[in-house]
């Protein structure tokens, strides 16, 4: 297990390898973009208690513009990482290998299905705490459509039109909209590889879980842990790759049938210090679709109150 921390490429791999790895050396970037995002809601609120002003409404309007090109930047992405992952599960699902073997086989690959959810969650987690976000967003389209009524065209609408403004709307109103980009593809890749057996895609998702979640439970694994941010990184992916799981499985990563150990996973996130894994038990509670059905037992739900 460790060994995939520093896994290279084999040549059947590189192809899609070198694919996902532009895709991933543009996600830091995205991050540290998203981590700076501070917002324009003094401008915008200084607009909105003073109408008639007309500097201020620019002022707004002009602070507001680059931070949509921005949230622009971040939904596009989202669409780069989403074909990004269907190369990943093609390539980790494909026969005449079991999905066991296939992680053996294709170590970097299952690394870089490993980075996309642990950049996935992270961005997850900092828009959940960023309002502004919405806000911004918010204030963007209503100026739009009141400008478009008194018939003035504005630039940036040549950046975001009203169709790519609807798609990036409907991703932000997400709580974890990343992590929904990912749910949707992997649900998708699975409906439309009708003669691939659901068990590949889903035996290669509860694989990786227990990997993680073994790492982070057995004290030799985590003594090779020289700092936190393997763990946080062990932690996301464990979480990432039951949310996916739970969406492609029929009866889901609750129910007794699953090849998931729930408990056993969310113990080990309950022992870390919550402020480092809040963000990653709301994703369970909030982004799982099975949680709350009847097969879920009460132990698992009350570990998850």
């Amino acid at each position: 297990v460790i060994r995939l921390i520093h896994a290279q490429p084999t040549e059947a791999e590189t192809a899609v390898w070198n694919q996902v790895s532009a895709v991933l050396e543009e996600a830091h970037g995205i991050l540290a973009e998203l981590q700076s995002y501070n917002g324009a809601g003094q401008e915008i609120r200084e607009a909105i208690q003073n109408p008639g002003d007309l500097a201020l409404q620019e002022k707004a309007w002009n602070a507001v513009c680059p931070l949509v090109a921005k949230l622009k930047r971040f939904y596009e992405f989202s669409l780069r990482l989403e074909n990004a992952l269907r190369s990943l599960l093609e390539a980790l699902t494909s026969p005449p290998y079991a999905p066991m073997q296939h992680l053996e086989r294709e170590q970097a690959l299952a690394k870089q299905f490993a980075e996309i959810l642990h950049f996935t969650l992270s961005f997850d987690e900092l828009k959940m705490t960023n309002p502004a976000i919405q806000n911004d967003f918010s204030y963007y389209r209503r100026t739009i459509s009141r400008n478009r009524l008194n018939n003035q065209q504005l630039e940036a609408e040549n950046e975001v039109n009203n169709e790519m403004a609807n798609r990036m709307s409907l991703f932000y109103a997400e709580a974890t909209p990343m992590l929904k980009t990912l749910s949707n593809a992997t649900t998708k890749f699975v409906s439309e590889n009708k003669t691939l057996p659901i068990e590949d895609t889903t035996d290669c998702l509860s694989t990786m879980a227990c990997v993680c979640r073994v790492m982070l439970e057995t004290p030799e694994y985590r003594c090779r842990f020289t700092n936190t941010d393997t763990m946080l990184f062990c932690m996301r992916v464990m979480v990432g790759v039951i949310i996916l799981y739970d969406h492609v499985h029929p009866v889901g990563a609750f129910a007794k049938t699953s090849k998931i150990d729930m408990k056993g996973c969310i113990k080990v996130l309950k022992e870390q210090p919550s402020n480092s894994v809040e963000g990653l038990l709301n994703a369970l509670r909030y982004t799982t679709r099975h949680l709350n059905d009847d097969s879920t037992s009460k132990q698992i739900r009350a570990l998850l109150q």
